[in-house]
């Protein structure tokens, strides 16, 4: 569930060797020989996947900037990272004219790359939080900008896309913390009043002596305490759209109001001579069985029918358990950004945690835990033990899991009384059986070894071995190495020139 990066570069080598610096942070790697590669694979099904772009600036098909000038159009908010061998600052400024993040010289540190992409993805989440905050405060949001692919979730999208066309009343069931706001206003920006007052009105939260006053509003003097004009909801709601949400809690009387408020489009405010003409569209949202509560007699059967005109029921967390992994992915993206902490997703065995709880408080508990587990993190990904109630929830021992990550760790070896580390260079001198190596294994091992060490600079490779290039290159074809990377010796050399 870790974050994806796409490689875009026509030299396999170098393919290789991002891949294998990249991977080590625990982040997903998919690669393409050239542009159009690359841009065939953001526009296909899996191009959502992609956080981040690497991009060599000079290829053969479809150099960087062409790329990035398509990217710019479907995918504006994609961070772009541009790798060259020729680091000119004309070529830099070209290149973050066109829309890039950030400008790298081949052949660049795995640490300068990790540092480049973690800002990179920082800055990216940031702006893209920034953009749906301003949509939501202009009244704006629409269904693209809610996060779930699911089957049901599709069929939510569908049936807000068909009442946006219209000002039909519509009631949004589902159980609490599903996103019934979220549904509400993305059907009012993909309206005709989008931009128009989104009004909320929690009626669970109404103190029954001042309901009518904050629905309805009323008039200086009107009542004790009355010492100015007060417009209620439905006039701070005139022209765009009134959300009441929890509408099965309003109290029986003031549903009675309610009712002619939406049949005659007008109000009466409370010390008001006269009726005021309101232009209201009326969203409702309950957590609540409200035909069950009709036939109880706790709600109005005539209101009932005037709200539940376009019913859309809005699925709990676990009966779409498919959007879990990309709520996750954006919960832990924000917060990471938010809180300045380099984690960039979930272990195989947090993403099956999460993906097989529950989640009875729905999308707002997975939110909740999501930012409590990047918070206490100390690494730069989410483990099972990050998660202690959920799986405590799950009969899972969190204190197990932790061990057992500490036992598969790399253990320190002893050498002449004194523990060191086991480096990711270390050799082993006998085989699977135990018996000694082949010198010529060990060192075919040590040439991969030392092309890997120095990111492929091969005149760096022969001096740290103690031998001559052309002496690298001869001992590369007699040990069956010269597609090393999937690349001939000579273009090897090319390559690190």
């Amino acid at each position: 569930m870790a974050q994806t990066i796409l490689i875009v570069d026509d030299d396999p080598v170098q393919r290789r060797l991002l891949e294998a610096a990249i991977t080590r942070t625990g982040t997903n790697v998919v690669t393409a020989p050239g542009g159009q590669p690359a841009l065939d694979l953001l526009n296909g099904p899996r191009g959502d996947q992609i956080s981040l772009v690497l991009l060599d600036l000079v290829m053969p098909d479809m150099d960087g900037l062409a790329v990035m000038a398509k990217l710019r159009v479907s995918h504006a908010e994609l961070p772009i990272i541009v790798l060259t061998a020729k680091g000119g600052i004309d070529s830099a400024v070209e290149a973050m004219r066109a829309g890039a993040s950030d400008f790298l010289v081949k052949p660049a540190s795995p640490e300068r790359i990790t540092v480049s992409i973690r800002n990179a993805l920082k800055i990216g989440t940031l702006a893209g939080e920034v953009t749906r905050l301003k949509k939501k405060v202009e009244h704006r949001l629409v269904f693209d900008d809610l996060v779930g692919k699911s089957a049901e979730m599709k069929q939510v999208i569908r049936l807000g896309q068909r009442a946006a066309q219209s000002n039909i009343p519509i009631l949004i069931e589902g159980e609490s913390g599903v996103g019934k706001e979220l549904v509400a206003r993305a059907i009012q920006g993909s309206s005709e009043r989008a931009g128009k007052p989104f009004v909320t009105v929690n009626c669970g939260a109404i103190p029954e002596n001042l309901i009518e006053s904050i629905l309805f509003g009323h008039e200086k003097g009107s009542f004790t305490g009355a010492s100015d004009k007060h417009l209620g909801k439905f006039q701070e709601a005139d022209g765009g759209t009134l959300f009441l949400d929890e509408i099965g809690e309003l109290r029986i009387d003031m549903q009675v109001k309610l009712l002619r408020a939406l049949q005659e489009s007008e109000i009466d405010p409370i010390g008001s001579k006269r009726p005021v003409k309101v232009d209201v569209r009326i969203i409702s949202a309950t957590n609540r069985d409200l035909a069950e509560r009709t036939r109880e007699g706790q709600f109005r059967e005539d209101l009932y029918y005037r709200l539940n005109v376009f019913p859309i029921v809005v699925p709990p967390l676990r009966q779409r358990r498919e959007d879990v992994p990309e709520l996750a992915r954006h919960f832990v993206a924000r917060f990471a950004a938010e809180e300045h902490k380099a984690v960039a997703g979930l272990t195989p065995e947090a993403s099956d945690l999460i993906a097989h709880f529950d989640w009875p408080g729905n999308v707002r508990q997975l939110e909740n835990t999501i930012f409590r587990a990047v918070v206490l993190c100390d690494a730069t990904t989410l483990d099972v033990c990050d998660f202690p109630q959920i799986a405590a929830a799950m009969g899972v021992d969190a204190r197990e899991r932790r061990h057992n990550a500490a036992v598969e760790a790399p253990r320190p070896q002893p050498s002449s009384a004194v523990s060191q580390n086991v480096s990711p260079y270390a050799l082993s001198a006998t085989g699977a059986e135990g018996h000694m190596r082949r010198l010529e294994e060990i060192e075919a091992e040590i040439i991969r070894l030392a092309i890997g060490r120095y990111e492929g600079r091969m005149s760096e490779v022969a001096r740290r071995l103690g031998i001559g290039r052309s002496t690298l290159y001869r001992k590369l074809k007699e040990l069956g190495l010269e597609h090393f990377g999937d690349e001939p010796a000579e273009d090897l050399q090319k390559a690190a020139m």
